[in-house]
């Protein structure tokens, strides 16, 4: 029961979440909160540290805005082409990265995803550059998708089959093989497994769930720019995936919603607006040499605690 506890909270958390805080900002949350998923998947899971995420989230976005907006096609359709881009893209990328190990792997990650943000400030007739790519449509037959709110509800199942992709992925014997990599390649080797195939593929599944969490991102923003696959936006999600707890997949969501929400606050604040960094850094200082293993961890503890002293 406690299995399946979480996810059931977790839905009707996302149900209420709108109505609690604007639209706009709970869509923001649960896209980086899949976008953190997906990279805890690769590092929480399979132990590799990916430095260039944003390249897959950054280009699924400007692929679902221009099969929206050229081919006039409808949102979820537009997201999954932005998902399948992104995965395919990794295919070479990953097979090239894998072949290096620890920091190196990271720093192939973030050249690739470097190489990516130049090539799409350059291709201004197809991205935009740095006006980016503006006026994404939202349409799906029978429905209008125009009011914020009516659009967070429309792509919440596209976000659910992300969060229960990675759920399934990391409970399968797949994911099981994939953490004894982690924890001991040469015994994963020695019992006859392909370890580098089993990390290309975790690495291609990270990516297309990065490329759908990029791809709703952008549609809900109705715009997709250079940001998105900016090195910072990379960091940004490692820091999440850190701060809720790397290994515990639920922590990512976690994670960001606490990053977002507090981005979102010091935006709006007119005391703090000025030193956004400052605020931010010294918060998740102090997160991180108090709460060592993350948010998620950390509340999994206190809860198994008062579960004793009841017993």
């Amino acid at each position: 029961m406690r299995r399946f506890a979480v996810p059931a909270i977790g839905v009707v958390i996302a149900l209420v979440l709108p109505r609690v805080l604007y639209p706009v900002l709970a869509l923001n949350i649960l896209a980086w909160g899949l976008f953190a998923m997906s990279v805890d998947l690769l590092l929480g899971f399979g132990g590799l540290l990916s430095f260039g995420h944003a390249a897959y989230w950054g280009v699924a976005g400007y692929v679902a805005g221009l099969v929206a907006r050229d081919a006039g096609a409808a949102y979820p359709i537009a997201a999954l082409a932005g998902a399948l881009a992104s995965a395919a893209l990794a295919v070479p990328l990953g097979y090239l990265s894998l072949r290096r190990k620890g920091i190196y792997f990271a720093m192939v990650t973030l050249a690739f995803a470097q190489m990516l943000y130049y090539i799409a400030n350059e291709a201004r007739g197809i991205t935009g550059g740095e006006n980016g790519l503006q006026g994404i449509p939202r349409v799906f037959p029978g429905l209008s998708l125009g009011p914020s709110m009516s659009f967070y509800y429309a792509a919440l199942p596209l976000i659910l089959i992300g969060y229960l992709a990675a759920y399934r992925i990391v409970r399968s014997p797949f994911g099981h093989v994939l953490v004894a990599i982690r924890d001991n390649e040469a015994r994963a080797q020695a019992l006859g497994y392909d370890t580098l195939r089993y990390k290309l593929i975790a690495f291609v599944l990270s990516a297309g769930l990065a490329g759908l969490a990029g791809s709703v991102y952008a549609l809900g923003q109705r715009f997709a720019s250079l940001e998105l696959l900016h090195w910072s936006t990379s960091g940004e999600v490692v820091l999440m995936t850190v701060l809720g707890g790397v290994g515990t997949l639920w922590g990512g969501v976690l994670g960001a919603a606490v990053f977002v929400m507090l981005r979102d606050f010091l935006s709006t604040s007119d005391l703090l607006r000025d030193a956004p960094g400052v605020v931010t850094g010294a918060v998740f200082i102090v997160i991180v040499l108090g709460l060592r293993r993350g948010l998620w961890p950390t509340m999994e503890s206190f809860a198994s605690r008062l579960r004793r002293l009841r017993a």
